[in-house]
């Protein structure tokens, strides 16, 4: 059986074509600018052409194409949206009325010679052409993970999201509570729903790229649990304590309000069951929450992966916690760090 898997991050889309046939090792590798770095360089484009812009398609990852869409009309440029694609920008319509883009729907009269720009997490016609370039068709099955904060136009969605984690740590924390056929994805998780859609009646399972990375970094051979395990990604940090394969604590943080002693010493706070959800809320993250506290000595390895751990590499060898770094490994499981994510979203295969 042949399984892609893709992780959408916010400076990459890490992609995996697995062969349960083989070894794992040999399945093809693709690393690509992630959907909204590709969007937002093509708004970039339309900016320096003067020319206005429409947003179609479904529910996307923001980031660098949101910024590329604030700045689209600060120079004085119009943008239109349906309403999915508009959704991407910010939950509450009203709010992206507000910044001054046209929300439009199916056959409303707009502009002509406008640049049209297709808003899509999974660009399957992309992927299906690049293997194909080199005779590898695509599989049936398929399986992705995408940052989800969940619909939430009356709160923040920092508070939302982590409600949806509490949520799923509380109703067990392993594998099978944060993932979905892609026939199943809750209304509230609409950037799954969207890539759902995307894939339509193909054979699909879909997650949010935190505990994905999560998942995958427990299957290198380092990893003896309890761990904790620490995904620092472009956009977010991510870290849970997981004993047995489950999930018994979390904290999600930006990682650009991260640097190397913050992150050790919210991580040591963390394995002591002393860090609280104001702590990492306060600094403008998404909170934290400890189900089962473990404490320090339970501890037995402290896992790093994600496409940021220079964080924590880069540290002055005099800032180190000598407890701390005496538990530490940079996860690479199966030999590729960059692939965290993807072969978290193939952990019952890879188990």
């Amino acid at each position: 059986m042949k399984i892609l898997a893709i992780d959408v991050g916010t400076g990459t889309q890490d992609i995996l074509l697995y062969d349960t046939e083989n070894e794992v090792e040999n399945s093809l590798v693709m690393i690509m600018p992630s959907p909204t770095v590709i969007i937002a360089e093509r708004i970039k484009e339309a900016s320096d052409k003067g020319q206005d812009i429409f947003l179609k398609g479904d529910i996307m990852g923001g980031g660098p194409s949101v910024k590329a869409i604030r700045s689209h009309i600060e120079r004085g440029h119009k943008v239109y949206a349906t309403e999915n694609a508009a959704l991407t920008i910010k939950d509450d319509l009203e709010k992206v009325r507000s910044m001054g883009i046209s929300v439009v729907n199916d056959g409303d009269l707009i502009p002509k010679n406008m640049e049209e720009i297709i808003l899509q997490d999974i660009d399957l016609d992309s992927i299906e052409n690049a293997l194909g370039s080199f005779g590898v068709s695509m599989p049936d099955k398929i399986a992705v993970a995408v940052q989800d904060h969940g619909n939430s136009p009356e709160i923040s969605n920092r508070v939302y999201r982590f409600r949806i984690f509490e949520r799923l740590i509380d109703e067990g924390g392993d594998f099978s509570q944060f993932v979905y056929g892609g026939d199943a994805v809750p209304e509230e998780f609409t950037r799954m729903a969207s890539v759902a859609r995307t894939l339509g009646k193909k054979d699909a399972v879909i997650m949010d790229t935190g505990p994905a990375a999560i998942f995958g970094a427990i299957l290198d051979p380092k990893a003896i649990q309890p761990a904790l395990v620490v995904n620092i990604g472009n956009g977010h940090t991510l870290a849970a304590i997981v004993k047995d394969d489950r999930m018994l604590a979390l904290f999600e943080h930006h990682s650009s309000a991260l640097d190397g002693k913050k992150l050790q010493q919210h991580i040591i706070d963390f394995s002591c069951g002393k860090l609280g959800f104001e702590d990492i809320f306060d600094e403008g993250g998404h909170g934290c929450y400890i189900k089962e506290n473990l404490g320090p000595d339970a501890i037995r390895t402290v896992m790093i992966t994600g496409p940021k751990r220079s964080i924590l590499q880069d540290m002055d060898d005099s800032d180190k916690d000598e407890a701390l770094w005496d538990k530490l490994h940079f996860a690479a499981p199966f030999g590729n760090m960059m692939l965290s994510g993807c072969y978290g979203l193939l952990m019952p295969q890879l188990k």
